[in-house]
Protein backbone atom coordinates (compact mmCIF):
# COMPACT_ATOMS: atom_id res chain seq x y z
CA UNK A 1 0.00 0.00 0.00
CA UNK A 2 1.52 3.32 -1.40
CA UNK A 3 1.21 6.21 1.13
CA UNK A 4 -1.62 8.05 -1.07
CA UNK A 5 -3.59 5.03 -0.82
CA UNK A 6 -4.01 4.93 3.45
CA UNK A 7 -6.99 6.71 4.24
CA UNK A 8 -9.19 5.48 7.93
CA UNK A 9 -11.74 3.07 5.21
CA UNK A 10 -8.45 0.78 4.64
CA UNK A 11 -6.44 1.51 7.68
CA UNK A 12 -6.16 -1.98 8.74
CA UNK A 13 -5.76 -3.68 5.64
CA UNK A 14 -2.53 -4.25 5.83
CA UNK A 15 -1.63 -3.83 9.53
CA UNK A 16 -0.09 -6.89 10.79
CA UNK A 17 1.37 -5.13 14.07
CA UNK A 18 0.68 -2.02 16.13
CA UNK A 19 1.84 0.05 19.21
CA UNK A 20 -0.50 1.46 20.97
CA UNK A 21 0.25 4.21 23.76
CA UNK A 22 -2.49 5.21 26.23
CA UNK A 23 -1.98 8.46 28.60
CA UNK A 24 -2.27 8.85 32.57
CA UNK A 25 -5.43 11.43 30.77
CA UNK A 26 -7.09 8.07 29.61
CA UNK A 27 -6.52 6.19 32.09
CA UNK A 28 -7.35 7.68 35.46
CA UNK A 29 -9.61 9.89 37.39
CA UNK A 30 -8.74 12.02 40.28
CA UNK A 31 -8.84 9.31 42.48
CA UNK A 32 -6.42 7.42 40.64
CA UNK A 33 -6.73 4.55 38.13
CA UNK A 34 -10.06 4.06 36.42
CA UNK A 35 -10.82 0.19 36.38
CA UNK A 36 -13.50 0.91 33.56
CA UNK A 37 -11.14 2.39 31.45
CA UNK A 38 -8.35 -0.89 31.69
CA UNK A 39 -11.77 -2.90 31.12
CA UNK A 40 -12.63 -1.21 27.79
CA UNK A 41 -9.08 -0.51 26.65
CA UNK A 42 -8.59 -4.63 27.75
CA UNK A 43 -11.71 -5.34 25.63
CA UNK A 44 -10.95 -3.61 22.24
CA UNK A 45 -7.05 -5.21 22.26
CA UNK A 46 -8.09 -8.51 22.36
CA UNK A 47 -10.65 -7.91 19.85
CA UNK A 48 -7.47 -6.59 17.70
CA UNK A 49 -5.32 -9.83 18.74
CA UNK A 50 -8.51 -12.28 17.84
CA UNK A 51 -8.37 -10.77 13.91
CA UNK A 52 -4.95 -11.68 14.16
CA UNK A 53 -3.29 -8.39 14.95
CA UNK A 54 0.39 -8.46 16.91
CA UNK A 55 -0.48 -5.29 20.01
CA UNK A 56 1.95 -3.87 21.51
CA UNK A 57 0.90 -1.51 24.59
CA UNK A 58 2.80 1.57 25.87
CA UNK A 59 0.88 2.24 29.28
CA UNK A 60 0.88 5.63 31.82
CA UNK A 61 -0.40 5.44 34.80
CA UNK A 62 2.05 3.61 37.26
CA UNK A 63 2.59 6.83 39.17
CA UNK A 64 -1.40 7.68 39.98
CA UNK A 65 -1.99 3.90 40.40
CA UNK A 66 1.12 4.31 43.27
CA UNK A 67 -0.23 8.02 44.48
CA UNK A 68 -4.02 6.06 45.29
CA UNK A 69 -2.37 3.35 46.84
CA UNK A 70 0.19 5.76 49.38
CA UNK A 71 -3.73 7.68 50.08
CA UNK A 72 -5.49 4.44 50.95
CA UNK A 73 -2.56 3.92 53.49
CA UNK A 74 -1.89 7.74 54.86
CA UNK A 75 -4.37 9.28 57.16
CA UNK A 76 -2.98 12.94 55.31
CA UNK A 77 -2.50 12.69 51.67
CA UNK A 78 -2.85 16.38 50.64
CA UNK A 79 0.67 16.35 49.36
CA UNK A 80 1.44 16.51 45.35
CA UNK A 81 4.90 14.96 46.07
CA UNK A 82 6.13 15.91 42.73
CA UNK A 83 9.99 15.27 43.99
CA UNK A 84 11.90 12.85 41.43
CA UNK A 85 12.26 10.68 44.40
CA UNK A 86 8.73 10.97 45.27
CA UNK A 87 7.79 9.84 41.76
CA UNK A 88 9.77 7.32 41.73
CA UNK A 89 8.72 6.21 44.60
CA UNK A 90 5.00 5.91 43.74
CA UNK A 91 5.54 4.45 40.04
CA UNK A 92 7.52 1.75 41.79
CA UNK A 93 4.11 1.10 44.43
CA UNK A 94 1.98 1.62 41.20
CA UNK A 95 3.59 -0.52 38.28
CA UNK A 96 2.96 -3.67 40.35
CA UNK A 97 -0.85 -2.57 40.59
CA UNK A 98 -1.17 -1.30 37.73
CA UNK A 99 0.19 -5.14 35.94
CA UNK A 100 -2.17 -6.81 38.57
CA UNK A 101 -5.72 -4.70 37.05
CA UNK A 102 -4.01 -5.45 33.22
CA UNK A 103 -3.73 -9.04 34.05
CA UNK A 104 -7.06 -9.34 35.15
CA UNK A 105 -8.90 -7.52 32.78
CA UNK A 106 -6.76 -9.31 29.61
CA UNK A 107 -7.33 -13.16 31.18
CA UNK A 108 -11.26 -12.23 30.88
CA UNK A 109 -10.06 -12.55 27.56
CA UNK A 110 -8.22 -15.48 27.42
CA UNK A 111 -4.83 -13.15 26.80
CA UNK A 112 -1.68 -13.48 28.64
CA UNK A 113 0.02 -9.99 29.32
CA UNK A 114 4.03 -9.02 29.93
CA UNK A 115 5.32 -6.37 32.04
CA UNK A 116 8.30 -5.05 29.55
CA UNK A 117 9.91 -1.44 31.34
CA UNK A 118 12.44 -0.10 29.76
CA UNK A 119 14.83 3.02 29.93
CA UNK A 120 16.64 5.19 27.14
CA UNK A 121 19.62 4.57 28.68
CA UNK A 122 18.96 0.77 28.39
CA UNK A 123 18.18 0.96 24.67
CA UNK A 124 21.32 3.47 24.13
CA UNK A 125 24.04 0.44 23.31
CA UNK A 126 22.96 -1.26 19.83
CA UNK A 127 22.99 -4.93 21.33
CA UNK A 128 20.66 -4.22 24.12
CA UNK A 129 18.59 -2.54 22.10
CA UNK A 130 18.43 -5.90 19.72
CA UNK A 131 18.47 -8.02 22.98
CA UNK A 132 15.03 -5.96 23.90
CA UNK A 133 13.67 -6.47 19.93
CA UNK A 134 14.06 -10.48 20.44
CA UNK A 135 12.57 -10.37 23.85
CA UNK A 136 9.44 -8.76 22.48
CA UNK A 137 9.30 -10.69 19.20
CA UNK A 138 9.19 -13.72 21.25
CA UNK A 139 6.48 -12.60 23.47
CA UNK A 140 4.46 -11.96 20.48
CA UNK A 141 5.42 -14.88 18.93
CA UNK A 142 3.95 -16.04 21.79
CA UNK A 143 0.34 -14.13 22.10
CA UNK A 144 1.09 -12.14 24.38
CA UNK A 145 0.48 -8.45 24.97
CA UNK A 146 3.45 -6.66 26.10
CA UNK A 147 2.25 -3.63 28.53
CA UNK A 148 5.82 -1.37 28.07
CA UNK A 149 6.34 1.84 30.16
CA UNK A 150 9.35 3.33 31.63
CA UNK A 151 11.11 1.92 34.41
CA UNK A 152 11.12 5.27 36.34
CA UNK A 153 12.52 3.80 39.58
CA UNK A 154 15.87 3.18 38.09
CA UNK A 155 15.95 5.86 35.75
CA UNK A 156 18.83 8.00 36.29
CA UNK A 157 17.39 11.71 35.01
CA UNK A 158 14.25 12.67 35.57
CA UNK A 159 13.27 12.71 32.40
CA UNK A 160 14.64 9.66 29.99
CA UNK A 161 12.49 9.45 27.08
CA UNK A 162 10.20 12.04 28.39
CA UNK A 163 7.20 11.27 28.26
CA UNK A 164 5.08 8.02 26.87
CA UNK A 165 4.53 9.19 23.54
CA UNK A 166 8.10 9.32 23.00
CA UNK A 167 8.92 6.00 24.33
CA UNK A 168 6.06 4.66 21.92
CA UNK A 169 7.85 6.28 18.92
CA UNK A 170 10.47 4.63 19.96
CA UNK A 171 8.56 1.06 20.08
CA UNK A 172 7.92 1.44 16.64
CA UNK A 173 11.42 0.92 15.40
CA UNK A 174 11.88 -1.84 18.52
CA UNK A 175 9.00 -3.96 17.25
CA UNK A 176 8.55 -2.98 13.36
CA UNK A 177 5.19 -1.88 14.20
CA UNK A 178 2.63 -0.94 10.77
CA UNK A 179 0.49 1.49 13.09
CA UNK A 180 0.55 3.58 15.69
CA UNK A 181 -1.97 4.70 17.79
CA UNK A 182 -1.84 7.28 20.27
CA UNK A 183 -5.09 7.42 22.70
CA UNK A 184 -6.08 10.52 24.41
CA UNK A 185 -8.16 13.00 25.60
CA UNK A 186 -8.13 15.29 22.82
CA UNK A 187 -10.71 13.76 19.99
CA UNK A 188 -7.38 14.21 17.51
CA UNK A 189 -5.50 17.07 16.27
CA UNK A 190 -6.86 20.83 16.06
CA UNK A 191 -5.34 23.56 13.72
CA UNK A 192 -5.06 25.68 16.92
CA UNK A 193 -5.14 25.36 20.37
CA UNK A 194 -8.93 24.52 21.26
CA UNK A 195 -8.37 25.43 25.17
CA UNK A 196 -6.56 29.30 23.82
CA UNK A 197 -8.86 29.05 20.64
CA UNK A 198 -12.66 28.41 20.81
CA UNK A 199 -13.13 28.38 17.05
CA UNK A 200 -9.91 25.70 16.56
CA UNK A 201 -11.01 23.63 13.78
CA UNK A 202 -10.12 19.97 13.86
CA UNK A 203 -7.72 18.30 11.09
CA UNK A 204 -8.87 14.60 10.05
CA UNK A 205 -5.63 14.16 7.96
CA UNK A 206 -2.45 15.63 8.19
CA UNK A 207 -0.43 14.78 4.79
CA UNK A 208 2.69 16.61 5.39
CA UNK A 209 3.69 16.88 9.13
CA UNK A 210 7.43 17.80 8.14
CA UNK A 211 5.51 20.96 6.87
CA UNK A 212 3.82 21.46 9.79
CA UNK A 213 4.76 24.10 12.74
CA UNK A 214 3.30 21.93 15.39
CA UNK A 215 5.09 24.60 18.15
CA UNK A 216 3.15 27.06 17.17
CA UNK A 217 -0.25 25.00 16.78
CA UNK A 218 0.61 23.75 20.62
CA UNK A 219 1.29 26.92 22.14
CA UNK A 220 5.21 26.51 22.16
CA UNK A 221 6.84 23.11 23.56
CA UNK A 222 5.36 24.09 27.17
CA UNK A 223 4.18 20.34 27.39
CA UNK A 224 7.40 18.18 26.43
CA UNK A 225 8.01 15.87 29.47
CA UNK A 226 4.61 15.67 30.58
CA UNK A 227 2.77 14.85 27.67
CA UNK A 228 -0.14 17.38 25.62
CA UNK A 229 -0.75 17.47 21.97
CA UNK A 230 2.95 18.99 21.25
CA UNK A 231 4.76 15.72 22.35
CA UNK A 232 2.05 13.44 20.65
CA UNK A 233 2.28 15.40 17.28
CA UNK A 234 6.56 15.03 17.48
CA UNK A 235 6.12 11.24 17.71
CA UNK A 236 3.87 11.25 14.70
CA UNK A 237 6.28 12.97 13.37
CA UNK A 238 9.20 10.22 14.68
CA UNK A 239 6.70 7.46 13.13
CA UNK A 240 6.08 8.99 9.70
CA UNK A 241 10.17 9.11 8.75
CA UNK A 242 9.79 5.41 9.86
CA UNK A 243 7.16 4.69 7.20
CA UNK A 244 4.16 4.01 9.62
CA UNK A 245 1.19 6.04 9.89
CA UNK A 246 -0.40 7.66 13.53
CA UNK A 247 -4.07 7.89 14.35
CA UNK A 248 -4.88 10.12 17.21
CA UNK A 249 -8.14 9.57 18.42
CA UNK A 250 -9.82 10.20 21.82
CA UNK A 251 -9.89 7.32 24.72
CA UNK A 252 -12.02 8.69 26.20
CA UNK A 253 -15.80 7.75 27.27
CA UNK A 254 -17.16 4.50 25.29
CA UNK A 255 -14.77 5.07 22.99
CA UNK A 256 -14.55 2.29 20.35
CA UNK A 257 -10.93 1.47 18.91
CA UNK A 258 -12.03 -1.07 16.32
CA UNK A 259 -14.22 1.83 15.30
CA UNK A 260 -12.00 4.78 15.06
CA UNK A 261 -9.29 2.43 13.17
CA UNK A 262 -11.52 1.22 10.41
CA UNK A 263 -13.34 4.70 9.75
CA UNK A 264 -16.80 3.86 10.66
CA UNK A 265 -17.27 6.69 13.37
CA UNK A 266 -15.86 10.45 13.41
CA UNK A 267 -13.03 11.89 15.18
CA UNK A 268 -9.33 11.69 15.62
CA UNK A 269 -6.12 12.48 13.48
CA UNK A 270 -4.85 10.37 10.73
CA UNK A 271 -1.10 11.39 10.00
CA UNK A 272 0.40 9.85 7.01
CA UNK A 273 3.75 8.76 6.62
CA UNK A 274 6.39 10.23 4.97
CA UNK A 275 7.16 9.25 0.94
CA UNK A 276 10.81 8.43 1.86
CA UNK A 277 11.34 6.88 4.89
CA UNK A 278 15.05 6.15 7.32
CA UNK A 279 15.90 2.99 8.19
CA UNK A 280 15.16 1.36 11.46
CA UNK A 281 18.98 1.69 12.42
CA UNK A 282 18.91 5.69 11.59
CA UNK A 283 15.70 5.98 13.67
CA UNK A 284 16.99 3.92 16.70
CA UNK A 285 20.60 6.47 16.28
CA UNK A 286 18.24 9.86 15.77
CA UNK A 287 16.15 9.09 18.82
CA UNK A 288 17.75 6.74 21.19
CA UNK A 289 19.29 9.73 23.37
CA UNK A 290 19.43 13.15 23.89
CA UNK A 291 22.27 15.39 21.66
CA UNK A 292 25.00 16.45 23.87
CA UNK A 293 26.31 19.27 21.81
CA UNK A 294 26.48 20.74 18.18
CA UNK A 295 28.89 21.27 15.50
CA UNK A 296 28.60 23.94 13.18
CA UNK A 297 29.44 23.92 9.72
CA UNK A 298 29.86 26.29 6.82
CA UNK A 299 27.73 26.35 3.71
CA UNK A 300 29.92 24.11 1.35
CA UNK A 301 29.58 21.49 4.25
CA UNK A 302 25.54 22.19 4.28
CA UNK A 303 25.36 21.72 0.79
CA UNK A 304 27.02 18.54 0.59
CA UNK A 305 24.96 17.06 3.28
CA UNK A 306 21.63 18.00 2.13
CA UNK A 307 21.83 17.89 -1.37
CA UNK A 308 24.65 15.56 -2.38
CA UNK A 309 24.02 13.00 0.36
CA UNK A 310 27.61 13.26 1.32
CA UNK A 311 29.11 12.58 5.21
CA UNK A 312 30.73 15.68 7.19
CA UNK A 313 34.32 16.12 6.86
CA UNK A 314 36.00 17.72 9.34
CA UNK A 315 37.26 20.70 6.09
CA UNK A 316 33.34 22.04 6.74
CA UNK A 317 33.34 22.28 9.96
CA UNK A 318 33.27 25.87 11.61
CA UNK A 319 33.03 25.72 15.10
CA UNK A 320 32.59 23.12 18.25
CA UNK A 321 29.74 23.31 21.24
CA UNK A 322 29.45 21.67 24.21
CA UNK A 323 31.81 18.80 25.24
CA UNK A 324 30.79 15.14 24.04
CA UNK A 325 32.82 12.05 23.71
CA UNK A 326 33.48 9.94 20.44
CA UNK A 327 29.91 7.57 19.23
CA UNK A 328 28.10 10.83 21.30
CA UNK A 329 24.77 12.03 19.45
CA UNK A 330 25.08 15.84 18.33
CA UNK A 331 23.35 18.39 16.56
CA UNK A 332 24.57 19.26 13.04
CA UNK A 333 23.88 22.97 12.43
CA UNK A 334 24.63 26.23 10.40
CA UNK A 335 26.63 29.21 11.32
CA UNK A 336 23.32 30.78 11.44
CA UNK A 337 22.00 27.68 14.39
CA UNK A 338 19.60 26.73 11.87
CA UNK A 339 19.57 22.76 13.28
CA UNK A 340 20.21 20.11 9.88
CA UNK A 341 19.72 17.31 12.08
CA UNK A 342 21.77 14.96 14.22
CA UNK A 343 24.54 12.39 13.81
CA UNK A 344 27.27 10.22 15.81
CA UNK A 345 30.84 11.83 15.45
CA UNK A 346 33.61 9.50 15.11
CA UNK A 347 35.35 12.14 17.25
CA UNK A 348 35.04 14.13 20.57
CA UNK A 349 34.61 17.47 20.18
CA UNK A 350 38.30 18.30 21.74
CA UNK A 351 39.60 15.92 19.13
CA UNK A 352 37.43 18.28 16.74
CA UNK A 353 38.47 21.21 18.07
CA UNK A 354 42.06 20.38 16.40
CA UNK A 355 40.10 18.90 13.50
CA UNK A 356 37.94 21.58 12.47
CA UNK A 357 38.41 23.30 8.90
CA UNK A 358 41.15 21.41 8.34
CA UNK A 359 41.91 19.21 5.04
CA UNK A 360 42.49 15.30 5.01
CA UNK A 361 46.61 15.54 4.99
CA UNK A 362 46.81 18.33 7.72
CA UNK A 363 44.31 15.65 10.24
CA UNK A 364 46.79 12.98 9.44
CA UNK A 365 49.44 14.84 10.74
CA UNK A 366 48.13 15.22 13.84
CA UNK A 367 46.38 12.23 14.05
CA UNK A 368 47.91 9.44 12.04
CA UNK A 369 46.42 8.08 8.94
CA UNK A 370 44.71 5.24 11.15
CA UNK A 371 41.00 7.66 11.68
CA UNK A 372 38.32 7.83 9.94
CA UNK A 373 37.96 10.44 7.36
CA UNK A 374 34.14 11.38 8.12
CA UNK A 375 33.71 13.64 11.58
CA UNK A 376 29.91 12.12 11.43
CA UNK A 377 29.03 9.20 8.25
CA UNK A 378 26.26 9.69 6.19
CA UNK A 379 25.01 6.38 7.52
CA UNK A 380 25.55 7.83 11.11
CA UNK A 381 23.45 11.00 10.80
CA UNK A 382 19.84 11.81 10.08
CA UNK A 383 18.77 15.28 8.22
CA UNK A 384 16.02 16.84 9.80
CA UNK A 385 15.53 14.67 12.62
CA UNK A 386 12.04 15.60 14.83
CA UNK A 387 14.14 16.23 17.88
Amino acid sequence: MTRTDINRENLLENVRRVVIKVGSAVLTTPEGIDPHAIERLAAQIAILSNRNMEVVLVSSGAVAAGRQRICERMKNCSREYNDMASRQAASAIGQGRLMHDYDEAFARYDKATAQVLLTRSGLKRRSRFLNARNTMERLLEWGAIPIVNENDTVSTRELEFGDNDTLGAMCLGLVGADLFVNLTSADGVYDRNPDTNPDAKPIPVIENIACMDIEAMCDGKTNVGTGGMYSKLRAARRAAQLGVPTLIVSGKGPFDLVAALEGTCGGGTLVLPECKTVSSKKFWLAYHDDPCGSILIDKGAARALLTNGKSLLPIGISDIRGCFDREALVFIKTLDGDELGVGMSNFSSSELEQMKGKRTDEIELIFGADIPDEAVHRDNMLLDAAI
